[in-house]
């Protein structure tokens, strides 16, 4: 998939729309429901997706509980709604 950023923006909204207010979700989770063969390849794009959001201030990416740049963060973030 060549551009699939679009669709994994959609794909983090659904999600976070299906949970409870503050749960959080994988990056991998979204990447797998725009592709569930290919999830892996999509991961890059996942972040990236997630750091458009949070740059919108739509969503907030954690990790270990403290919201990061998802442009610097090494190692597995979740995702959340951002407050308000």
């Amino acid at each position: 998939m060549d551009d699939a950023g679009p669709a994994l923006e959609r794909a983090i909204d659904t999600l976070l729309d299906a949970r409870a207010p503050g749960a959080t979700i994988c990056p991998s989770e979204a990447a797998r429901a725009v592709d569930p063969e290919g999830w892996r390849d999509l991961m890059p794009q996942a972040r990236a997706a997630a750091g458009r959001l949070a740059g919108r201030g739509e969503v907030e990416v954690t990790q270990r509980g403290e919201v990061v740049d998802v442009g610097t963060a090494r190692g597995p973030v979740r995702i959340r709604r951002a407050p308000g």
